[in-house]
């Protein structure tokens, strides 16, 4: 980061440990197996891209994402110098309860300073879990089963639908980070069923 530039100091460092969003099976009064209890299945998140990021260094940044959803947080790894950077990478978690949104932060990585921010997202995911309910098996591949508007809670871009593909359920999403002067984050979230989940 050059010195002197303005920047909004993140609580979050690269060297932050990463949460683990897999399920464990626990003792039968455990916190974790109740929790086992509620879990409705895994949502894997791939960060595609980012698009125009903002400038936190002196001509580029060192970009990464941080996925939250409730108390679990994962991250991405750092790309350097690029505000154009190409993740394609899956972040999985762990959904009980559709109602909590999915926040993304963007942050530019320094090394002897705290890392920059460089504009966040959030996502309701409600749409998304109600589509798993019609149970699309035997549909054509390719079929749109929901699609969602862009409006203000939602930081999407353009249209995104939920697709029946390859006997996945899928959404593409381009969302607009705020709180910064520019940036685009392309995602896809992909549902995952799990033996032993709560059914739809």
């Amino acid at each position: 980061m050059a010195a002197g530039s303005p920047h909004t100091e993140s609580p979050v460092r690269q060297d932050a440990a990463v949460h683990s969003s897999s399920p464990v099976v626990g003792h039968a009064d455990s916190p974790t197996h109740m929790a086992m209890d509620n879990l409705l299945g895994l949502l894997r998140i791939r960060i595609k891209r980012g698009l125009n990021l903002a400038v936190r260094d002196v001509r580029s940044s060192d970009p990464y994402v941080v996925v939250r959803m409730g108390t679990q947080r994962m991250k991405t790894r750092v790309i350097r110098k690029d505000v154009n950077p190409e993740w394609n990478e899956d972040l999985t978690l762990s959904v009980t309860d559709p109602e909590q949104p999915v926040f993304f932060e963007v942050y530019d990585h320094d090394t002897f300073s705290m890392d920059d921010s460089m504009g966040d997202a959030e996502f309701d995911i409600r749409p998304f879990v109600e589509a798993l309910k019609i149970h699309p098996n035997g549909l054509p591949n390719g079929t749109r089963i929901k699609t969602i508007q862009p409006c203000r809670s939602n930081c999407l871009v353009e249209e995104s639908s939920v697709v029946w593909r390859d006997g996945k359920i899928m959404q593409d999403m381009c969302l607009r980070l705020k709180n910064v002067e520019c940036g685009e984050l392309q995602v896809q979230l992909q549902w995952i069923d799990l033996p032993g989940s709560k059914a739809f």
